[in-house]
């Protein structure tokens, strides 16, 4: 039942975003900015208090390395998809004009969401599985690393959207490519839950690794839309309210 829900709020966290473009026409890139603010400033509290102590914790003696791998990984992904991740919008005319589409956007992105998926699975089953028995006996706070993935895919989702119809896709196609890019991280836990039952031994630390590559890429995203929210190095008292609520959260969540 707990992972249905998890299913289902990875999936609605990108519609919720997708339809909020698609219907009701939100304000524009200042609310989209402030999301960011408060999604990357969460995803950095959520990777200081909760993801580091954990891969540091239960994962190998090289684990620094993964974290850095994640880092580099998420940067070369980045470079494909154009910086969606941090809200960039991207107007791509051809995808409206002649049915084409930018599918070098979608696949980084959707490569992006099936890595972020596959820890979930542990994060799911380490309520009712015990150390002793499982590599799921500890686990990295109540639901946090979910609570990243969700809390960053609205204002992604959105970016996403706005870029698909601004591209000239009826609403329909642009909502199919949402709906491709929604079921990723779903389909990243549910291939995590099935390769767990099976891997044992030399794999222990299987999860521990994706864990610290996901790290690594939550730093790259938070830091990158942190550094973005000064504008020319401006205070932005918003932006700062939105950056010191997404630190709040997540320490409350510690």
């Amino acid at each position: 039942m707990e992972d249905l829900i998890v299913y289902i709020a990875l999936t609605a966290s990108v519609l919720i975003g997708g339809a909020a473009v698609a219907f009701m026409n939100p304000t524009g890139e200042r609310s989209l900015k402030l999301m960011l603010a408060f999604s990357g400033a969460f995803l950095l509290g959520v990777s200081f208090l909760h993801l580091i102590p954990e891969v540091y914790e239960h994962g190998p003696a090289n684990i620094g390395v993964y974290v850095l791998i994640g880092f580099v990984f998420q940067l070369l992904l980045e470079f494909f998809s154009e910086g969606i991740e941090h809200g960039h919008v991207h107007i791509h005319p051809e995808a409206g004009v002649k049915g084409k589409f930018p599918i070098v956007i979608m696949l980084s992105l959707c490569i992006h969401a099936f890595v972020e998926g596959i820890p979930l699975e542990r994060e799911i089953h380490s309520h009712y599985h015990d150390a002793a028995n499982s590599f799921h006996g500890h686990h990295h706070g109540d639901h946090s690393l979910l609570m990243g993935v969700v809390f960053h895919n609205i204002p992604v989702s959105i970016a996403l959207m706005t870029m698909f119809l601004k591209s000239g896709l009826s609403n329909t196609k642009a909502f199919l490519y949402l709906g491709i890019f929604a079921i990723m991280g779903p389909l990243g836990t549910f291939t995590g839950h099935h390769f767990g039952e099976s891997i044992s031994g030399n794999l222990e630390h299987f999860f521990e690794i994706v864990l610290a590559v996901v790290v690594g890429m939550f730093m790259h995203i938070s830091t990158t839309i942190l550094f973005e929210s000064s504008e020319n190095h401006r205070f932005n008292l918003y932006k700062f309210i939105a950056i010191i609520s997404g630190v709040l959260v997540a320490m409350v969540n510690f």
